[in-house]
């Protein structure tokens, strides 16, 4: 069949740099560095197609540019002749391969896709895998232009023409172009079309080879890596489980493969909080790279299991674990090296947790001066990440200054990179939390509207975080007096943190009681009155009354039916209780209402 290419450059990429060879077989595999391996959920760094294909050593230089093409093969109406797509296609690999730029490879292989598409039709609309090569590689130049809305049309029309009745060769076209368009979505910030095509691509891919074929296990665990992105744990330890009965039936006992399989599977494992579960499968896993002789991973693997022992509160054993790991990098890649930096920030961690305060600065310090003056080959997304980590730090030892400083440059690190919508977003809303708690409530309801229309835009308006932060936003507004619009944010956070996390979660609980201040204060106490009674019914029959809130939230409901019979200056009244205690707008010095973050 002839060559299908799934192609993304890196974002940061100088240039277009695209290797398509003339003729290959189009195979799924993922080839990602294990140290690569998030150790939170909330990082996410660009997810490699797993039907990329590496440019060859011999294409490192360029090459001659192409003679330009007759014009007349240019006009509409050579678009007809069968030898003119193959040609254009050819031309517009040699442009990329000359190093001229893409924008003339671009018009050859928008040229060329027509030229495929007119000779489909003339043969009876026959499905052409040519036609589906050729966008594919249009897809590819979009992307590497940052054109990701464009590429998105192209592909989608892509994965329409192989008909996966007729064999092997258009599964696997099909195959292809699913999962370069939801890398293509992945790199939009869109998670959950990004998920759902490689979701489809899995499933032609299993139609096609079987559900134990090795290239299966591998589509298993790159996509498992998408949904612990996506937090869909569940969905991530199923995949993940299946991927290692895979490797265990085609691979060596105590292989590379099955390795990367149990470290993906501790980080689910970590983040569905069984600690113990995630602690025998880095183990198993750092065994097996001891057995190949991978001392790097290894020390990553010693970083992944500190950061257990810190869950398991086993202080000894994750300093132990952090000092292990960080000997190999200083040796192996230098004092500066980011991965150093990255274990100073572990250790600075760990010795805040331990009230070390002295020793958690020290670390923090030092792994400031490395991100400050990197060495080259380190990337944004690695600078932004730990930065974020230590102002998470800085937060916890009240200096919200420094936090929000840390913050800005993480942001403005990440800020032109695509496929980072949901990072920006979760930076934004931890600067929203460090704006209010300075009492900058402008520049914090600011911060958290940019977080909300980024998480709108990559689909996880349902997500528990995504309550979380419409939470904090409608309290930014209620010191601002803006109290219908804080309303508005309550009462769609209370939809979503119910159906996401139940009526008895404390997140959900707080922001009942945010919503009945805000009726209060707009003069709505029936409804405020029907919130309270709601609430204490739960803690009474589901949650008991011992919790302090019970006692608070009792009291506040007996006041409101005391008043609900006589009239009362509501609003004033009302405004005067919401509002931050410590605002100079305010004239009491108690307040009825006491709002949660």
């Amino acid at each position: 069949m002839p060559g299908l290419v799934s192609v993304k450059t890196p974002p940061d990429a100088p240039s277009l740099h695209i290797s398509i060879p003339p003729e290959t077989q189009v195979q799924p595999t993922t080839s990602r560095p294990e140290s690569a391996v998030p150790r939170t959920p909330n990082k996410k760094p660009p997810s490699p197609s797993p039907s990329r294909f590496k440019p060859s050593p011999a294409r490192s230089s360029k090459k001659p540019p192409p003679d330009s093409p007759n014009p007349q093969l240019l006009s509409e109406s050579s678009l007809d002749n069968p030898d003119l797509g193959p040609f254009l296609l050819k031309l517009a690999r040699d442009t990329i391969a000359s190093g001229d730029g893409p924008v003339k490879a671009l018009e050859y292989a928008i040229r060329a896709s027509k030229s495929f598409e007119r000779c489909a039709e003339a043969a009876d609309g026959e499905p052409s895998l040519d036609l589906a090569m050729s966008l594919h590689v249009l897809a590819a130049i979009h992307c590497s232009l940052g054109r990701f809305e464009e590429a998105v049309p192209v592909l989608e029309r892509a994965i329409t023409v192989p008909d996966l009745k007729r064999g092997m060769d258009h599964a696997l076209a099909a195959f292809s172009g699913q999962m370069q368009l939801g890398d293509t979505y992945s790199m939009l910030g869109q998670v959950d079309k990004s998920i759902a095509s490689y979701e489809e691509g899995l499933k032609i891919q299993i139609e096609a080879l079987g559900d134990t074929d090795p290239r299966v296990g591998e589509t298993c665990r790159y996509l498992a890596e998408a949904h612990v992105q996506a937090m869909n744990f569940d969905r991530a330890e199923e995949l993940c489980k299946k991927t290692l009965e895979i490797h265990r039936a085609h691979s060596e006992p105590a292989s590379l493969e099955e390795a990367a399989d149990r470290r993906l599977m501790a980080l689910v494992c970590e983040a569905k909080g069984d600690y113990e579960s995630a602690l025998e499968h880095l183990v198993l896993a750092s065994m097996a790279m001891i057995a190949n002789g991978q001392d790097n991973e290894v020390a990553a693997i010693d970083v992944s299991i500190g950061n257990v022992y810190i869950s398991l509160c086993r202080f000894d054993e994750a300093v132990f674990s952090y000092q292990k790991a960080l000997t190999v990098f200083k040796s192996s890649k230098g004092d500066n090296h980011p991965l150093v930096a990255s274990v100073f920030v572990r250790l600075a961690d760990l010795y805040h947790r331990t009230g070390k305060l002295r020793e958690s600065k020290s670390y923090c310090e030092n792994a400031l001066r490395i991100y400050a003056k990197p060495v080259p080959g380190i990337t944004a997304e690695e600078i932004a990440s730990g930065l974020t980590e230590i102002s998470a730090i800085y937060e916890s030892v009240n200096e919200p200054e420094e936090a929000l400083k840390l913050l800005q440059r993480a942001m403005k690190l990440l800020e032109d990179k695509p496929g980072q919508q949901s990072t920006i977003a979760g930076i934004e809303a931890r600067m929203g939390v460090m704006f209010y708690m300075v009492q900058r409530y402008e520049e914090a309801r600011n911060s958290f509207e940019s977080a909300v229309a980024k998480l709108r835009s990559s689909g996880e308006r349902k997500s528990a975080f995504f309550g979380v932060v419409l939470n904090q936003m409608g309290l930014s507004c209620v010191q601002l007096f803006k109290i219908d619009e804080a309303a508005e944010l309550f009462e769609e956070a209370r939809g979503i943190l119910e159906q996401e996390c139940g009526p008895c979660h404390q997140d959900t609980l707080g922001v009942y009681s945010n919503l009945a201040a805000t009726y209060d204060a707009m003069g709505r106490v029936g409804d405020a009155i029907e919130i309270l009674e709601y609430v204490l019914k739960l803690r009474e029959e589901k949650l008991g009354i011992a919790n302090p809130d019970f006692e608070d939230e009792k009291s506040r409901l007996a006041e409101l039916l005391k008043e609900a019979g006589r009239a009362r200056n509501k609003k004033a009244k009302s405004l005067e209780n919401l509002i931050d205690p410590n605002s100079k707008r305010k004239k009491e010095s108690t307040r009825r209402w006491g709002f949660r973050i």
